[in-house]
């Protein structure tokens, strides 16, 4: 069973950036696609970035251009670099894991095959 621990969280002002880690315990973390969600207060959870396992990025129309997720297969360690934050990236930040193995059309951003959900981590940005 995967464990996730993101980190990396904190207040920033807008313009600011952030970069994000989720550590992944357990086997064949480079067999499966990862992603990064989010929820803000009111707000259902929204995928923001994910992976495949050709490396092959995924993104959310409103962070395309300023967020980048990438993967450290040999530390089992998902990243994700936020750039040029606004507010309304202010938000609880998940990392997550596909159910599924290998690369396909469940790696899209926000799909529904992504489980073993992480605590999270805030990102707070002030204007």
């Amino acid at each position: 069973q995967v464990q996730l621990v993101e980190s990396g969280g904190g207040s920033v002002q807008a313009g600011g950036s952030l970069r994000l880690s989720c550590a992944a315990s357990g086997a064949a973390f480079d067999s499966r696609c990862m992603g990064w969600f989010r929820q803000a207060p009111g707000k259902e959870r929204e995928g923001v970035a994910s992976i495949d396992t050709r490396l092959t990025t995924y993104y959310a129309a409103s962070v395309k251009g300023r967020f980048t997720v990438s993967r450290d297969n040999a530390k089992n360690t998902l990243f994700l670099h936020m750039n040029s934050l606004k507010p309304e990236d202010t938000a609880m930040y998940y990392c997550a894991r596909s159910y599924r193995i290998g690369s396909g059309s469940w790696c899209d951003v926000g799909s529904p095959d992504f489980g073993s959900w992480g605590q999270g981590t805030q990102v707070t940005v002030s204007s």
